[in-house]
């Protein structure tokens, strides 16, 4: 690295930009969100005065990145329930019609089938994390598996039921 860690991190920033991008695309799921991280992260190194020895610069921005994007869904959903308040004032009944509550049922089921079918950890892990909100730490601990073991596992399982829903509707 050179002598001025903050000058080579930006320098790494651009010459990497694509590369990062597609990485923080691909962990958020959505290019406009990975842009906006993108764009929120350079400004936040633009605006920085200094940072400290980075061992792993490319870590490093990603990681930048990441909490970027994380620090705008924050906002974005404190926004949301702000303005949730005013929309709760206007309720109007939402109750199922009884086509409704079939569809709902029918699709439970196919749910509960594709679960059904993931290895036992994949699914004990991909339960407890999607639906028992298990921190993704605390399960690789009691599992005496590592995190990165755990988002894998959490990964595979989402693709299998995204596969099987589209088998299952064609």
């Amino acid at each position: 690295m050179s002598d001025n860690p903050l000058a080579a991190i930006r320098s790494l920033f651009i010459a990497r930009y694509d590369n990062l991008k597609a990485r923080v695309t691909q962990r958020l799921g959505s290019i406009d969100l990975a842009g906006d991280a993108m764009q929120d992260a350079w400004l936040r190194l633009v605006g920085a005065d200094a940072v400290s020895v980075v061992h792993n610069p490319d870590n490093y921005l990603f990681r930048v990145i990441l909490n970027v994007a994380e620090d705008r869904r924050r906002r974005e959903r404190r926004h949301r329930s702000s303005v949730g308040i005013d929309d709760a004032m206007d309720v109007r009944d939402e109750a199922a019609t009884p086509e409704e509550a079939l569809l709902a049922q029918s699709d439970l089921e196919a749910f509960r089938k594709i679960i059904a079918e993931l290895p036992e950890r994949r699914r004990t892990i991909f339960l407890a994390a999607r639906f028992g909100n298990i921190p993704r730490q605390e399960i690789a601990d009691r599992l005496g598996i590592s995190r990165r073991s755990v988002a894998r596992e959490i990964m595979l399982a989402h693709m299998h039921c995204l596969a099987r829903r589209k088998e299952m509707r064609e």
